[in-house]
């Protein structure tokens, strides 16, 4: 297709379209007893890697102590983890190529409603909020119209898809579904991270970090950006893009008093989509966005290069906040023309700066459970109260019940 569509109006239900049934070796897996048995059983039949064994069966254990905790069942801490591993496995007897556009895939097997399902059990959104959600509000509009949006966002965890999803889905459907992600190296490479990706759109990237990792594949993976950035270029031409991009590179990191900030953004990737917009035909709009879910899933203290690192999860509270559209006009004034590289340099500032200025409320008003008001509020809530988790709740137990009697 040309484009993605324009969001949708907003609807007060949450979606309840589940993936086909998959077969394999965790079908019918419904106690931890029997996801242990089958993947001892494919270690000891060499079909299975005991590091992966072992990497499973602590992943279990730190989700179901998230989920267990927050009033969960066993049954679906279970179900959840037979489906991923049942995914996941499928990568090595059938891996999937990301080409440098992707689009969702929630068929024959609902990639989107998988990582959701996962993402949605460690998420209070009892604590959870929304920054702003007249922006979002404005953000919409402009895509119903046919302009392009660029959100630069702080980036925190591998659920940050699914969190951006979950807390616009009941108010802002088009939104939920229709961001296409600018994503690096490890999530369409890493054989745990790759079937949550295959859920979302992406414009598929090699970081700087990871570029001379393996020295004989730099120049195709230079080919690979070039291709990206001329798919980027088309779907701003059309119009109506949503595109989400995190300048920094990276996920941040907490400091070592453990408080949580964004890190800085890399003028480059940010010049690079200022351009990308001002080129396309139909507006365009950089929004900062910042985003609060390391707590969640925080990743390893220092950035690692190899794949397959540890996966901690905890059931908490995550946000979101627009900040205000960005005035490149404004922002540059004064810095001579020709200077591009200070142009640049003012415009990553700026937008880093917006991104902090609603970063360190949002987080602190998540961590007090402060619940909405003023520049807050909670979507989903919008309806009966628990009417939206009981359906979410509902879709869960059908997705993973399909899945258990396959």
């Amino acid at each position: 297709r040309a484009r993605f569509p324009a969001p949708r109006a907003a609807v007060a239900t949450i979606a309840t379209t589940m993936p086909s049934v998959d077969s394999g070796p965790f079908k019918g897996v419904t106690t931890a007893a029997q996801f242990k048995a089958v993947l001892e059983g494919g270690a000891a039949a060499g079909r299975i890697a005991p590091p992966l064994v072992a990497g499973f069966l602590d992943f279990y254990q730190n989700y179901s102590a998230a989920v267990l905790g927050a009033g969960g069942s066993e049954a679906t801490v279970t179900a959840v983890m037979a489906a991923i591993a049942d995914r996941v496995l499928n990568q090595f007897s059938d891996p999937y190529t990301f080409p440098s556009r992707h689009e969702r895939m929630t068929a024959p097997y609902n990639y989107y409603e998988f990582g959701q399902a996962y993402v949605r059990e460690l998420v209070d959104f009892s604590k959870s909020l929304v920054g702003h959600a007249d922006r979002f509000a404005r953000v919409a509009a402009q895509l119903a119209a046919g302009d392009n949006v660029v959100l630069l966002a702080n980036h925190q965890t591998e659920a940050d898809p699914a969190v951006w999803a979950l807390l616009l889905e009941g108010a802002f459907p088009g939104l939920a579904t229709d961001v296409a992600y600018v994503a690096g190296d490890r999530v369409v490479t890493d054989p745990l991270c790759k079937p949550f990706s295959m859920g979302r759109n992406l414009f598929c990237v090699h970081s700087k970090k990871y570029m001379d990792v393996e020295p004989e594949l730099k120049e195709e993976k230079q080919k690979t950006n070039r291709r990206t950035v001329s798919a980027l270029s088309k779907a701003l031409g059309a119009g109506g893009a949503l595109l989400w991009i995190a300048p920094s590179g990276g996920r941040d990191r907490p400091s070592e008093a453990g408080e949580w900030r964004p890190a800085p953004f890399d003028p480059a990737a940010v010049e690079l989509m200022r351009q990308l917009s001002a080129k396309a035909a139909p507006p365009g709009h950089l929004w900062p966005l910042a985003m609060h879910s390391g707590p969640m899933m925080p990743p390893p203290p220092a950035v690692q290069k190899e794949l397959g690192e540890r996966r901690l999860t905890n059931h908490v509270g995550v946000g979101i906040a627009l900040g205000e559209e960005l005035g490149i006009d404004a922002i540059v004034a004064g810095i001579d023309e020709g200077d591009r590289e200070a142009r640049a340099a003012a415009v990553a500032r700026a937008a880093y700066e917006a991104v902090v200025a609603e970063y360190a409320p949002l987080r602190d008003a998540v961590g007090a459970g402060a619940g909405a008001g003023g520049a807050f509020s909670q979507p989903w809530a919008a309806t009966k109260k628990e009417g939206k988790r009981a359906r979410a709740a509902r879709a869960v137990r059908q997705f993973f019940g399909m899945m258990s009697r396959a």
